[in-house]
């Protein structure tokens, strides 16, 4: 009865008439025309509110290049650049940047001993910080605000992220030297799961005589809520804090993150930059609405425009922003482009691995070399094809000097290999390295190479990411590489190319390193304006848009136009 009483006060009394078989519906019980029009009219009005103003094809705003996006109209050789045209090939040379004068009275280094006691065990066997970490040391030790740090590659920002954290420890240490576990989380964000394995086994080290706890977690490394709880520092990958931060029922522990690193965040140009600045975005989110300090510290190489992306982190420009040039590089790096200018494959490969013999052959002579190739096939490959050319132009003495102690050692450790590919490359003086070789061969390889029997050592780019092994010069042949989530060829990202690169020189041994790139012809300008840094990054967020902020929804972070819209606002691409 009751139900009725409220079906008949919504105007639906002739429902209940036509079930009781009552055909003869009275006036009062058929829907009203004068409400149904109301209705309507209502509808029409709340239809015009959320009429857009304008349809947009997003697909139609994304970057089909991706990462690869040449955001540069014009290249400006920089000072002392030698261009030449050769048979088959362009070839452009970039000397060294000068050398920075000493630092001066106004620029002074910071001892190790200034700092507070309780934190000099994490810089164990350093005296004094060097020229940049000692530029950065107010902001990051003597402050929260939020930073971005432009550096090249071995320029020491490891050290500029340690003293942040410290920072961040410090404001939950007491007098007495009890530092409060429980209370706070610090997040390191890597892009790769090598780079977060070599940073988790570093900062484990470092912060080890605090007591603090230090886990990996990524795809391949998951923790446990205990284990978690345990956790001061988690070094994870922008995929895997993407998905931690969406769940809410991790909440109780993300709401504890007082310290968000994320390294290398030029990533937001690759195509994995969508998710990069979700977090991001999501992390900022937190912050407003929790009303809690999350400090947000950005290290990058060094890019034209990072105003863009300081801005984006809520850096303030006179202090929390700090740009070096290639200057600062330890070992500063001279550079050779060569952009192969055959059409037909075949005839391209060829002249690569000539260019390449070339090239290696050169440098041998005087020091050891790495070359860079894309696909694990191509190692044994290209090894064999640097043997052929050596043993055709009589020039293995090159690589190894008959008769030598090193001669001695590649024969024995020639005979220990059950790689066929080593086997045959060994007693030349070079060798091969990737990862579907035994633990045991590459560890082998690793060790001649660093101890100075092989001379030219193939390999992939795991070698770059996961064993820090520099060498005087560094070749990288060919950079397209094949891409099996898109089923096709593309163009190796800027973060591969600048890691390897990053292996050229030893600053212990070299005044400069050498890097050669060899590529096609139409790819030379972007190659040049990346590591001339005149290559500004774009955000790569509208290919995502949708994902991005369906996520946001999902976790209740957007309920609103308005919020959808605030969200936009906090974003790169704005």
């Amino acid at each position: 009865a009751l139900v009725e009483e409220e079906m008949r006060e919504l105007g639906l009394a002739w429902i209940i008439a036509a079930r009781s078989g009552n055909n003869e519906i009275s006036e009062e019980a058929k829907p009203a025309e004068a409400n149904a029009s109301a209705a309507e009219a209502a509808e029409a009005a709340l239809e015009k509110d959320f009429v857009p103003e304008q349809d947009i094809d997003l697909a139609e705003l994304a970057f089909e290049q991706g990462g690869h996006l040449m955001t540069n109209e014009k290249w400006v050789p920089p000072k002392g650049a030698v261009k030449a045209m050769m048979d088959g090939y362009e070839e452009i040379r970039v000397p060294a940047p000068e050398r920075l004068a000493p630092p001066g009275d106004d620029e002074p280094a910071v001892p190790i001993s200034s700092i507070p006691l309780w934190a000099q065990a994490a810089f164990k066997g350093t005296t004094t910080l060097n020229r940049i970490q000692s530029r950065v040391y107010a902001t990051a030790f003597e402050s929260d605000e939020n930073m971005l740090i432009c550096a090249p590659t071995g320029a020491g920002k490891t050290n500029c992220a340690a003293l942040t954290m410290l920072r961040t420890i410090g404001q939950f240490r007491d007098a007495g030297g009890h530092i409060d576990v429980d209370a706070f989380k610090m997040v390191y964000i890597a892009p790769m799961k090598a780079l977060v394995s070599e940073m988790a086994r570093s900062f484990a080290q470092r912060l080890e005589p605090l007591g603090l706890k230090v886990a990996e977690l990524t795809g391949d490394s998951q923790l446990t809520k205990q284990q978690i709880t345990e956790t001061q520092l988690i070094v994870t990958t922008p995929e895997k804090w993407d998905v931690v931060t969406r769940k809410g029922s991790e909440g109780s522990y993300t709401d504890l993150v007082r310290l968000v690193i994320v390294d290398e965040i030029h990533l937001l140009h690759d195509g994995r930059g969508p998710v990069l600045e979700s977090v991001v975005c999501r992390e900022m989110r937190r912050a407003e609405d929790t009303r809690q300090v999350v400090r947000i510290v950005g290290l990058s190489a060094t890019l034209p425009n990072y105003e863009d992306v300081a801005a984006f982190l809520r850096v303030r420009r006179d202090s929390g922003l700090f740009y070096f040039d290639a200057r600062y590089r330890p070992c500063p790096l001279q550079l050779e482009f060569v952009g192969v200018s055959e059409k037909k494959a075949v005839r391209r490969a060829e002249r690569m691995d000539q260019v390449c013999y070339e090239k290696v052959r050169r440098h041998a002579a005087v020091s050891q070399v790495l070359v860079f190739v894309q696909s694990r096939k191509d190692t044994v490959r290209t090894g064999q094809k640097l043997r052929d050319m050596a043993v055709a132009a009589g020039e293995t003495g090159v690589f190894v000097k008959a008769g030598s102690s090193s001669s001695e050692v590649l024969r024995e450790e020639a005979e220990a290999t059950k790689d066929r590919g080593l086997k045959e490359l060994l007693p030349f003086g070079i060798a091969c390295h990737h990862a579907g070789m035994a633990r045991v061969d590459r560890q082998m390889v690793e060790e001649l190479f660093e101890a100075g029997h092989v001379k030219a050592l193939v390999s992939t780019a795991t070698l770059a990411w996961g064993v820090n092994l520099p060498a005087h010069a560094v070749i990288i042949k060919g950079t397209q590489v094949y891409r099996p989530e898109e089923g096709r060829w593309g163009e190796l990202s800027p973060q591969d190319v600048l890691q390897m690169l990053g292996r050229a020189g030893r600053p212990q041994y070299d005044t400069e390193g050498e890097g050669v790139i060899i590529t096609t012809h139409s790819e030379l300008r972007y190659y040049l304006s990346l590591l001339s840094q005149q290559l500004p990054i774009e955000s790569q967020l509208v290919s995502r848009l949708p994902d991005a902020l369906n996520a946001e929804v999902a976790a209740g972070a957007v309920r609103s136009r308005a919020d959808a819209v605030a969200w936009l606002g906090r974003t790169y691409l704005y």
